[in-house]
């Protein structure tokens, strides 16, 4: 039984690393951009890779088109993040549910459905800038009903500010950040994550 799952993790591991190396050779096509757009909205919603590998992959290719990327980058992923929102919505069982069950997480599922039972805005605002994948809480939005409209300001707010600072970064030092990004960007999140909550309580004791 143990070598069965051992196969199966390693199987799927290596269909990630296929779909990782698949979506960089996007790069050097002519639609590029486009490319980035659809990758955007579909990780929103239930592809598995990140935007941020093709969003750094071109943004080092043209640092002088880093915040052009990071914008197409933003709206594909809110677009796609109401996608999701509409899987969870109005499909759970038939397609929601497949995609929770195939990346293995479902605690995470119900922890994030319980977190919006909290604060809904917060919990979509600190999820768009981590690594936590994002169709997690775009598919529990729309199971839980959460307001459309908090889901799209709070994912404006947080995946444009992630994809901003991978752009700036890129923009301004250049192809010799790449490497720095890709190997501490969940630091960099969870910093990020830590001044957006300071920014929270601050604005609510503030009242």
């Amino acid at each position: 039984m143990e070598s069965i799952e051992k196969e199966h993790v390693t199987r799927k591991a290596n269909y990630i690393r296929r779909l990782y190396d698949w979506t960089i050779h996007w790069a050097e096509r002519p639609h590029s951009t486009w490319a980035l757009f659809i990758l955007a909205f579909c990780e929103s919603s239930f592809f598995p890779i990140p935007p941020d590998v093709l969003l750094i992959a071109l943004a080092v290719a043209i640092p002088a088109k880093a915040f052009k990327y990071a914008l197409i980058c933003s709206v594909g992923s809110i677009l796609g993040g109401c996608f999701g929102y509409f899987i969870g919505f109005q499909f759970f069982e038939y397609v929601g549910r497949p995609i929770i069950s195939f990346y293995n997480i479902t605690e995470l599922f119900d922890a994030v459905s319980t977190q919006y039972q909290n604060n809904a805005f917060s919990a979509i605002s600190v999820a768009g800038f981590t690594p936590i994948p994002y169709k997690v809480f775009t598919i529990s939005a729309g199971v839980c009903k959460v307001n459309i409209f908090t889901l799209i300001l709070a994912s404006a707010l947080s995946r444009s500010a992630r994809f901003f600072m991978v752009a700036g970064l890129l923009y301004f030092f250049g192809p010799k950040i790449k490497t720095f990004i890709e190997k501490y960007f969940n630091i960099l999140s969870i910093i990020f994550v830590i001044l957006l909550i300071s920014g929270f309580v601050a604005v609510k004791y503030l009242k």
